[in-house]
């Protein structure tokens, strides 16, 4: 495995990983009875906690161990993608929660 720098595929990526999160919250949300306006502040909530503690963003700290992320994703050649720094996905969840909620 090789790794590489590509920030236009690594901002691609990260944008369809946090709409697939978004997506998966949103189904268990609907099992659960929430809809509407709460199922989308909700969904909004847990995607940006998830993507904040990806991001190396929440200080993870477990037993004294400090956790640090470094998301990369692997392309058909099984090459690494990467931003050449920690990911950024938060960025992408506004924009991912209105993409699927605003249909």
């Amino acid at each position: 495995m090789q790794l590489t720098v590509n920030t236009e595929k690594f901002d691609e990526l990260q944008a369809l990983f946090i709409r697939e999160v978004i997506d998966k919250v949103r189904i268990k949300l609907e099992e659960a009875g929430i809809k509407g306006l709460d199922m989308e502040e909700i969904a909004g909530s847990i995607a940006f906690s998830i993507a904040s503690t990806l991001d190396d963003t929440a200080g993870v700290e477990v037993d004294g161990v400090e956790v640090r992320p470094y998301l990369t994703f692997r392309d058909d050649d099984d090459n690494l993608i990467h931003s050449g720094d920690n990911s950024y996905i938060y960025e992408f969840v506004p924009a991912e929660l209105k993409r699927l909620f605003d249909v």
